[in-house]
This record gives structure tokens, C-alpha cells and sequence, in this order.
């Protein structure tokens, strides 16, 4: 049996932190139970560069992981069981 797995899309390009740090923080405890039982990724697209160390860093205290990427002129930050 394959887990399904959804993707939510947040593109916050032009946000800068703390306003990005939060909105993505809202997502992720409203989806929480989904995100721990693997169901659900949260896939965040931001041009905001301390974005990338301060979800992560937010997402691995809370018991999730988050992967970022560099891509042209923005980062994708994959925050996951």
C-alpha cells in the first residue's frame, strides 16, 4: 500500500522574517497531526534568505524536518515528517 502524500504550496516570496517565520508557523500547526503521521508536506517557496535558517529551525524543534534549496533567485524549503 502507497501512502499518499499531499503538498501545500506556500509562495512567500517578498515576505521577510518574522512575517514569514509566522505564516508558515500558522500552516504548520494548523496541519500538525498530518504533517506527524507523514500525510502532508509543506513545501515553501521565500526570496527571504534568514527564512532559511529560521523555519527549519522552528520545523526541527517541533519534531519535523525541513530540507532548503537553493534555486534561481529564490530558496524551496520542504518541511516534512
Amino acid at each position: 500500500m502507497t501512502l499518499q502524500r499531499e503538498i501545500l504550496e506556500m509562495d512567500i516570496r517578498g515576505q521577510i522574517c518574522p512575517s514569514s517565520l509566522l505564516l508558515v508557523l500558522r500552516e504548520v500547526n494548523q496541519n500538525y497531526v498530518r504533517l506527524e503521521a507523514g500525510q502532508l508536506e509543506v513545501l515553501v517557496l521565500t526570496d527571504n534568505r534568514d527564512a532559511t535558517g529560521t523555519i527549519p529551525a522552528t520545523a526541527e524543534n517541533m519534531g519535523l524536518h525541513a530540507e532548503v534549496e537553493k534555486v534561481s533567485g529564490y530558496y524551496r524549503i520542504l518541511v516534512k515528517k
